[in-house]
């Protein structure tokens, strides 16, 4: 299993219009993968939907 490091923003606010950056570590077999779990985390810890998402860069970590 490898390490992923994902930054990125997602939408916040009562009216959605302020943008909040994240950075989450994930532990996955692949990027795709990896991408799809932090789209759930967030979805889950904050209550968004996934285009409310937007993942800048992910990069694998030793």
């Amino acid at each position: 299993m490898n390490k992923y490091v994902i930054r990125g923003s997602y939408r916040a606010g009562i009216l959605g219009n302020e943008w909040r950056t994240f950075t989450k570590e994930i532990v996955s077999q692949n990027e795709k993968n990896a991408r799809d779990k932090a789209y759930s985390m967030m979805g889950s810890e904050h209550g968004l939907k996934r285009n409310s998402i937007v993942l800048d860069e992910v990069t694998l970590s030793e």
